[in-house]
């Protein structure tokens, strides 16, 4: 579009996500959105926990202009490793790039602090999971057959996957 239409169609479209270090005051939205994004959610004292813990690096999202989280990932480090303990994405903001972002953002900081391999666990059937972390370069390193129970029951295996920084 040119002129005014074009101009007046920049206006409306959306600003991107906040991102930002977690803060411990985040502890109950990030519960929050754990449980909606899995079977099993963690505790606000659990993110609590990963607030004040100095090995734990977390980051968070959020729309310009609101407090409610819209997404956050929570990674561990020892020594030149990390693990990805966790990233999540409200149901109402997925398939828009936020994990991606997210995960771009996370992965520059964990360089930048001396991480050379970061490992994480995802449900073998979790394909937009895979698809994402597929395009960051992780590949699979192992698996854990029968690890995660569905709701109805059946078993599915978790992949441990890698990527290395170098």
């Amino acid at each position: 579009m040119t002129g005014i239409y074009g101009k007046l169609a920049s206006l409306w479209r959306p600003r991107p996500p906040v991102l930002r270090p977690n803060r411990i005051g985040d502890a109950a939205e990030c519960a929050r959105l754990h449980r909606e994004s899995f079977r099993h959610g963690w505790s606000v004292e659990d993110f609590q926990r990963f607030s004040i813990d100095k090995q734990t690096l977390g980051h968070v999202a959020h729309p310009h202009g609101q407090s409610s989280l819209h997404g956050a990932i929570f990674s561990r480090m020892a020594a030149d490793e990390a693990e990805i303990l966790t990233i999540m994405v409200a149901k109402a903001a997925r398939n828009q790039g936020l994990g991606r972002q997210l995960l771009m953002r996370h992965l520059a900081e964990l360089a930048s602090l001396g991480t050379h391999h970061l490992f994480l666990e995802v449900e073998a059937g979790n394909k937009p999971a895979l698809a994402l972390y597929q395009r960051f370069y992780f590949r699979q390193v192992g698996e854990r057959p029968g690890y995660y129970a569905g709701a109805d029951g059946k078993k599915s295996s978790a992949l441990l996957l890698r990527c290395d920084f170098h």
